[in-house]
């Protein structure tokens, strides 16, 4: 049996979905939390394969607490189970560690599957949170070497005239480079340019 952890800051949500667990043959969950403090206190206490967490809690949220858990439970498997479908908050929590991202309006097979797949070392993400990740893959920007430079060079704070010499271009070369560039990443000026850039790890 899979040793599951639910932690929920909805203590009607983590009882609901522990009794869709338990009533699996395959899973079934030793304890519940209902706050990051109390998540802590759980898991000292009781053993468990799967952590199901949510972003949301009362004291904290389940982004900063993914890395913070599996640095010192690095054998747990977080699989977040959330109400949040936005694509930064999907990709940080997959990158500190989340074995697999499942939102709360799944069907019940598919958080169980979800349960049974980063039990087996392997990453889960619900069919809504897929098509989102292969959208954003298909979406991307391609950009060129000096496109990339340039963009290096804004995130870092230089003026155009200080562009131009770093890059030995003209200034109005470099203003026309800096409009396309906007267009190309559909910002609205520099401020939001910059924000993409660093969310989408361009730079």
């Amino acid at each position: 049996m899979i040793r599951v952890a639910i932690v929920d800051d909805h203590k009607s949500v983590a009882e609901g979905f522990e009794r869709l667990i338990n009533e699996t043959e395959v899973a079934q969950v030793t304890g519940k939390a209902f706050s990051a403090a109390g998540c802590w206190d759980l898991l000292a206490k009781r053993e468990a394969d799967v952590l199901l967490l949510d972003v949301s809690l009362p004291d904290g949220n389940g982004i900063e607490l993914c890395p913070q858990i599996k640095a010192r439970y690095p054998e747990l498997k977080i699989l977040m189970l959330t109400s949040y479908s936005e694509l930064t908050i999907i990709m940080r929590v997959l990158e500190d560690g989340a074995s697999g991202y499942i939102l709360k309006n799944s069907m019940a097979e598919e958080i169980i599957e979800g349960i049974c797949v980063v039990a087996s070392g392997e990453r889960f993400l619900c069919d809504e949170v897929d098509m989102l990740l292969k959208s954003r893959e298909t979406q991307m920007v391609r950009l060129s070497r000096r496109e990339q430079e340039l963009l290096r060079l804004i995130v870092a704070g230089q003026s155009n005239s200080e562009i131009a010499d770093s890059m030995c271009l003209g200034y109005e070369t470099i203003k026309t480079y800096r409009k396309n560039l906007i267009l190309k990443l559909d910002a609205h000026n520099t401020a939001q340019l910059v924000r993409i850039a660093i969310e989408q790890k361009l730079v």
